[in-house]
């Protein structure tokens, strides 16, 4: 007979994501397992830039990136690359992510992206100050860099939408670029700076002093992996690596780009990818980096963190088996190169991970409609550290039966479908 335990909420995935909603469920009274095999904050939550990034309100499916992914897609190791034998997996996900993209959709993605963000800024404030951590936090601002005004006119509808939200930016040019960053290349004539953009020194120090914080207020940190989620009259019955079974009066999935396989579990079919990211990060003293850099037109960021100079960024569509092409760290840097002559690019470590993407860039923050013992908390893509605080609220929320911070009805599973259709 195999060794069976139990607890009353389990929570898969060790990254910011799961660590954070740990934390806010620690003083629920309940018994709170945080199931991940590695150390905690060591897969997509450590390679991150850093950015809690309030103002990147515009989903990935806009029509923006819809005319520049052809263009893009021309250059192997450019912003975007889709592995051709990935191409046939993958296209259902495209299909949702250019529907996503169309005008009686993307609008309200975006209305639904900024009640997120909303929240996760007074959300991150909160638990920051709750466990004692506010010093992982500073505010540098970012500032994008454009090669010409009429790049900068392209963008336009960027900043139309910053600006009906209320989110403060500064255009630039000339000695006021200079001076926001000395020793930009000078194809790179106008910037957008945004002072209210704010970072942390190191994402993985954070989100694992998040998770040992956790542990601190009773929260057990079990070393495994789970096979599969079963529906059990009592709750959810999770068969872990080594055998053992774990029944969970409740069960959070906040295992990233590994979720689709767990929901499946419970008959959840969830259109979750990975969009793979690339960087390198190179000794604190590479650069003298005012704050971050975007490099907009370009895919990638530069960032300054307490762990080094990060530059990375890009999106590779080719699914979780395929072997890392680091070849697309190196093109990137090779860049970072040419726009800031003075980065010194020896001694650089590269990396890769998976961000876990839903086609729309909205997360599921939700449960179950198949089994409302399971609790969805996945799918942020490039904003898991941004919105991690402010999933761990909803999380808890949805756990303890609360009224919501927001509506929840934009991060639901149904309304992906078939055809798309919206339910």
């Amino acid at each position: 007979m195999m060794e069976t335990s139990s607890c009353d909420i389990a929570i898969i995935g060790g990254g910011i994501i799961g660590a954070s909603c740990a934390l806010a469920l620690a003083d629920t009274g309940q018994q709170v397992v945080l199931i991940e095999p590695q150390d905690l904050a060591s897969g997509a939550s450590k390679g991150n830039a850093g950015a809690l990034a309030f103002a990147d309100i515009l989903p990935l499916a806009s029509p923006r990136i819809i005319r520049q992914a052809l263009r893009w897609l021309a250059d192997p190791l450019g912003p975007l690359s889709l592995a051709p034998s990935y191409l046939l997996p993958v296209a259902p996900w495209l299909l949702q992510l250019w529907r996503a993209s169309l005008p009686d959709r993307y609008p309200a993605n975006i209305r639904a992206q900024v009640a997120l963000m909303q929240l996760a800024q007074t959300e991150m404030d909160a638990l920051l100050e709750n466990a004692g951590l506010q010093s992982h936090l500073h505010t540098q601002g970012v500032l994008e860099v454009y090669e010409g005004a009429h790049r900068l006119q392209a963008a336009q509808g960027t900043a139309q939408w910053r600006d009906r939200y209320g989110i403060e930016a500064q255009v630039l040019q000339g000695a006021d670029l200079a001076a926001r960053q000395p020793g930009l290349a000078p194809r790179f004539t106008h910037g957008v700076y945004i002072p209210g953009w704010r970072n942390v020194g190191d994402p993985q120090a954070l989100g694992q002093a998040i998770g040992q914080c956790a542990q601190s207020r009773g929260v057990q940190h079990l070393r495994q992996s789970v096979r599969w989620l079963q529906a059990s009259g009592q709750g959810v019955r999770l068969i872990l690596e080594d055998g053992r079974l774990l029944q969970a009066g409740q069960v959070v999935v906040a295992a990233g780009a590994h979720s689709r396989q767990l929901a499946q579990g419970v008959g959840d079919r969830i259109p979750l990818d990975t969009e793979r990211g690339y960087n390198t990060t190179l000794p604190p003293d590479a650069l003298d980096l005012r704050q971050q850099i975007t490099f907009s037109d370009h895919g990638f960021v530069v960032s300054p963190l307490r762990c080094g100079i990060r530059v990375g960024g890009a999106v590779e569509l080719a699914g979780l088996r395929r072997a890392p092409n680091y070849q697309r760290a190196q093109a990137m840097l090779n860049k970072a190169k040419a726009f800031l002559p003075d980065l010194d690019t020896r001694d650089g470590t590269p990396w890769m991970g998976f961000r876990p993407s839903l086609p729309d860039s909205l997360p599921i923050i939700a449960r179950s409609p198949r089994h409302p013992a399971v609790v969805y908390a996945f799918g942020h893509g490039h904003l898991g550290l941004t919105q991690s605080a402010a999933t761990a609220r909803l999380v808890r929320d949805i756990i303890t039966q609360n009224t919501p911070a927001i509506d929840l009805h934009p991060y639901r599973v149904q309304r992906f479908s078939l055809w798309g259709k919206r339910t």
